[in-house]
């Protein structure tokens, strides 16, 4: 009975692996194939340890892996379906600098910052909001290298701001996915027919600056 019981555990268990790799691979392939962004997997957090096994490691659970194997964009999804059952568990990471910059913020200054670009119909790309309070704009590549001087052009330079830019070599969490054990990665604004393509950074650059500003003034 024991031994029944047993082997009815591993076939439910393996059942459920492959619906979590069956799962994961769909949401990998709308990434590849609807929005043309590469996937990595990427490192989970439990309990203050990263999955990665590196007992010092400095970002536990927000970073790639380093063994795997990342799934190009264009991949299929019979392809990310396959690519993703070799790293069951894994978090979904894209790479930064080649499809989009971030543009990353207080999540309170990228709330009213949305809503106010929504109003004033300026074009923007997708925005995700992290559990550690984060909102991420999507923009154009290039981004990271231009900022410094769009914020000197802007008269921003000297302010302070809780405002910063990630580019190439870089990696955010790709909702739905788990954030350093803290919790899911979400969309402000998701990705679509109309969204997906970033816009260039100084178009969206003066609003952040200001309510960055605005959204530090108080604490200040």
């Amino acid at each position: 009975m024991g031994f029944t019981i047993g082997i009815r555990e591993m076939r439910t268990g393996a059942r459920r692996r492959a619906r979590a790799a069956a799962t994961g691979g769909t949401e990998v392939a709308e990434y590849t194939g609807l929005w043309g962004w590469a996937v990595v997997p990427g490192a989970r957090a439990a309990g203050g340890a990263c999955s990665c096994g590196d007992p010092g490691c400095a970002a536990p659970g927000a970073h790639p892996l380093e063994f795997a194997r990342e799934v190009p964009a264009g991949a299929t999804l019979d392809a990310a379906a396959r690519a993703w059952a070799e790293v069951p568990g894994a978090s979904m990471m894209l790479p930064v600098g080649r499809s989009f910059d971030v543009l990353d913020v207080a999540e309170g200054a990228g709330r009213r910052a949305l809503v106010r670009m929504e109003r004033m119909g300026l074009p923007l790309g997708p925005v995700s909001v992290t559990p550690q309070g984060r909102a991420q704009f999507f923009v154009a590549p290039g981004a990271a290298d231009e900022l410094p001087r769009l914020l000197y052009r802007m008269g921003w330079d000297d302010a302070g701001l809780d405002l910063r830019a990630l580019g190439p070599g870089g990696h955010i969490t790709a909702p739905p996915s788990d954030r350093g054990g803290l919790g899911p990665v979400r969309w402000l604004r998701a990705p679509g027919p109309d969204s997906a393509a970033p816009p260039e950074a100084r178009l969206l650059l003066g609003t952040l600056a200001y309510l960055c500003h605005r959204w530090a003034a108080p604490c200040g």
